[in-house]
């Protein structure tokens, strides 16, 4: 019997460039995560999915925007006034495979790399899974743990 361990899968991980999230770097967490779910981001207004911008009220306060139309967009869902959860959606619309419009300097904020934190660590499992599943169907087996 060929044994399957945590260590194994770990080892292969690793030979794909594939690091744990707290291991590897911003900007590779980013590359992997756009190619692995068939994102891309765009800084232009045209032939977009979603778009992350900023708008002011009348009297200039910054509100936040994330949303599909951003010439109509639902003031109860997609408008929010702080930037605090503003890139909460993030995540999820890239999952989804989108073409996300949003200006490179937002990309520096908080939000936004938590958001691709949380979205490489869905990578990472996706991943994992994978590597997993090929060395099962490769004859390899978890060794039994002997609980009742």
């Amino acid at each position: 019997m060929k044994k399957l361990t945590d260590e194994l899968i770990e080892s292969k991980l690793e030979e794909a460039g594939i690091l744990h999230y707290e291991e590897m770097d911003h900007e590779k967490k980013l590359e992997l995560v756009l190619d692995h779910f068939g994102s891309e981001f765009t800084h232009d207004w045209q032939n977009y999915g979603f778009c992350f911008t900023t708008t002011e009220t009348a009297d200039g306060y910054e509100l936040y925007m994330a949303t599909e139309d951003d010439r109509n967009p639902d003031f109860s869902y997609d408008i929010y006034y702080y930037d605090s959860q503003w890139f909460e959606k993030l995540s999820d619309v890239i999952i989804e495979g989108n073409r996300i419009q949003i200006d490179e300097y937002m990309m520096d904020e908080y939000g936004f790399q938590d958001a691709i934190d949380e979205t490489y660590q869905e990578f990472y499992n996706d991943k994992l899974k994978d590597i997993e599943d090929e060395l099962i169907e490769q004859g390899y087996e978890r060794e039994e743990t002997g609980t009742t």
